[in-house]
């Protein structure tokens, strides 16, 4: 699971850092597919509800989520703007964030969820980072499935996964998140027309 986990930490910090919204798409992809082979290297043994995650993350998250995002792209433009604002004061800003989150969170201790914690905390502080520092409604709706993959990653953590009812209606939201996003995107750009 770590290595997942890392590649997963890796995929959505260097997005936020050096990456322009058109690229997204491609980022958020590779951590679904952290996010699948955390569950896959978590599960004991394959269980329907196992299995049933596994296809969730992989159609959702990897699959849909970015061809959505990419679709929402199309809608509105703005896709050579930075995720991130380029200064230093917002770069110090998540490099803090970053370093408070491994630090409160436990990720120096030897307990074995202790990263994952630090990878959920990181990800909701730079979330909210991205939605106090980036007007544009795309970064902003990327911030929010941080937010949702962050959810997703706090379940990995769990001894047992939340029921199944419960993980299909995360995804519902997640579902619902990027495709209530791309109609507003497209309304606003119809109205700006």
């Amino acid at each position: 699971m770590t290595v997942a986990l890392m590649l997963f930490l890796l995929a959505a910090l260097l997005p936020v850092f050096f990456a322009k919204l058109r690229v997204l798409p491609l980022w958020l992809s590779v951590q679904g597919l952290a996010l699948a082979a955390m569950d896959w290297v978590q599960a004991p043994a394959p269980t329907l509800h196992s299995l049933a995650t596994l296809l969730e993350v992989l159609l959702l998250r990897a699959a849909l989520a970015p061809w959505l995002l990419r679709r929402a792209m199309v809608l509105c433009g703005g896709a050579e703007r930075d995720l991130m604002p380029s200064n230093l004061f917002t770069w110090v800003a998540a490099v803090s964030l970053i370093a408070l989150a491994f630090h409160f969170f436990g990720a120096s201790s030897s307990a074995p969820d202790a990263l994952a914690l630090g990878v959920v905390a990181t990800l909701v502080l730079l979330a909210f980072l991205l939605l106090a520092s980036n007007a544009a409604p795309l970064a902003q709706l990327v911030a929010l499935l941080y937010i949702e993959n962050a959810i997703a990653v706090f379940e990995a953590l769990l001894p047992q996964g939340w029921p199944l009812p419960v993980h299909l209606a995360l995804g519902l939201v997640y579902l619902g998140t990027i495709t209530v996003a791309q109609w507003l995107l497209g309304q606003r750009t119809e109205a700006s027309l």
